[in-house]
């Protein structure tokens, strides 16, 4: 291997550069893709591979066909010689090719840890948990670039993370799912959050423990922990760290949280110096309304004001964000009707926030539960449920508790398995609802039986409701 160029980091059993190395890219996806345009771009030596020949095919295509790519459908193992694995976050640890690299001693890391690699001059702000990461991390861009700082969100939210990084921003407002940070070395950020932890993705962790482990590893040494002081989780993976704790109750000393209609700092500094009681932002200018929300925006401004930022940015941004699709977005209304897609809960944590800010709700539910439980998401929102209707691989599972926790609620299930299931849904909820009230596809589980992600089951969602629109 060619000594030329180093990376900025330093991973022990890594290589000690990349021009001429070679790696072996698990993925031909977004972040795979992402990850073998960088490594190409460095001087090494790259494979791709992937089970799907239709993603194999995109990488086939210009401008990728003359820029020196090998492409392998596929492979069970690292060809010999390979010097290094970066795996694409859905690869489980038990996949054969991962369990083959361990078992030869080929290093393998994931998009995270070859961007830290790469990079330790952007000011790298962390946020993950089961919920709200993509909404806190956008509430972060935009305070970020209100204070005038050249930021930008990227990671688990659409924009690759090494993509960011050979962008050169200056700081970095970064989503990272369980699945990356499995697979990721020392992260060590400025400053991370957990915003919270509950049951999700057991079908890939193998248990809450783990995955709830995966999680914590934002909290690194020399970090600063951002700590949701009414999350279980999030409190236990920060112990002993200190840091910044944010509550949407009253404030404690050391603490962010609200107090009558605002959200309050008593942990920064103000500008004079002290440390007090300190107006960041209207609870009004958090959208979309919601204590969890309120949740997101307050650790939002602990890790801005972390960075220095001011109180004036973090209200201004607030304002500013615009929330993402498919998040609690009124898509119709019908005889008195509100329907509402919130297809972005896909697990039953996001599901229960969202059933509580609501009543007289009729719930649209199932898809892939990952392993999670319905029974206490049940038990918490009986009271708000007019009826239910259920769709998808864990339908039955989720008809199940009904029958034991909400014995007398109406409930239909659709068999369908097809794209055109949505539209006998929403007829279905139609005719369980009554005005004033709410049809509110909360599904509480993954899309990817029936979908090709959350977006689209939101959208077959707001394509039905709008047929149902023209049928009356």
């Amino acid at each position: 291997m060619r000594q030329v160029r180093a990376p900025v980091g330093g991973v022990s059993d890594l290589p000690g550069n990349l021009v001429g190395a070679r790696v072996l890219v698990a993925g031909a996806r977004v972040t795979g893709a992402s990850a073998a345009r960088v490594l190409l771009e460095l001087g090494a030596e790259v494979t791709v591979t992937d089970s799907s020949p239709t993603q194999m095919q995109a990488l086939a295509a210009p401008p990728w066909a003359d820029g020196g790519l090998r492409l392998a459908t596929g492979l069970g193992a690292p060809p010999p010689g390979t010097d290094l694995v970066v795996t694409s976050p859905g690869f489980r640890p038990d996949a054969p090719l991962l369990v083959a690299a361990h078992r030869t001693g080929v290093p393998v890391i994931g998009d995270v840890t070859l961007a830290r690699w790469l990079d330790c001059a952007a000011t790298w702000l962390v946020v993950t948990g089961t919920n709200g990461k993509t909404t806190t991390v956008g509430m972060l861009e935009s305070i970020l670039r209100a204070a005038g700082v050249d930021a930008v969100a990227c990671g688990n939210i659409g924009l690759p993370l090494l993509d960011a990084v050979r962008a050169g921003h200056r700081v970095l407002a970064v989503e990272l799912s369980s699945f990356q940070l499995h697979w990721t070395r020392e992260l060590n950020p400025q400053a991370a959050v957990v915003l919270n932890v509950s049951a999700d993705h057991l079908d890939w962790h193998g248990c809450l423990a783990e995955y709830a482990a995966a999680k914590g590893k934002v909290y690194a040494e020399g970090t600063t922990a951002v700590v949701n002081a009414d999350d279980e989780w999030s409190m236990r993976l920060a112990a002993g760290r200190g840091g910044v704790e944010f509550t949407i109750s009253e404030p404690a000393a050391g603490q962010l949280g609200v107090v009558g209609g605002a959200l309050i700092d008593r942990a920064f500094a103000d500008p004079a110096g002290r440390a007090g009681n300190t107006v960041l932002a209207s609870v009004a200018d958090v959208r979309p309304p919601g204590p969890h929300n309120l949740a997101n925006a307050l650790a939002a401004a602990a890790l801005a004001r972390s960075t220095g930022v001011g109180p004036p940015a973090i209200a201004q941004g607030l304002r500013a964000f615009t929330p993402g699709g498919h998040r609690g977005v009124p898509v119709g209304e019908h005889a008195g009707v509100c329907y509402v897609d919130d297809s972005k809960a896909t697990n039953p944590h996001a599901a229960r926030a969202s059933l509580l800010t609501r009543h007289r709700v009729v719930w649209v539910a199932g898809g892939l539960l990952k392993g999670a439980e319905v029974d206490e998401l049940v038990l918490d929102t009986r009271d708000r449920l007019l009826g239910a209707v259920l769709l998808g691989a864990d339908r039955a599972v989720i008809a199940a508790a009904l029958a034991r926790h909400a014995s007398n609620l109406p409930v239909r299930v659709v068999d369908s398995g097809d794209d055109g299931a949505m539209m006998e849904v929403v007829r279905a909820a139609a005719e369980l609802a009554s005005p004033g009230g709410v049809v509110l596809l909360a599904p509480a589980a993954a899309s990817m039986d029936m979908f090709t992600d959350y977006a689209h089951r939101g959208r077959a969602f707001a394509a039905a409701v709008a047929a149902l629109g023209v049928a009356r």
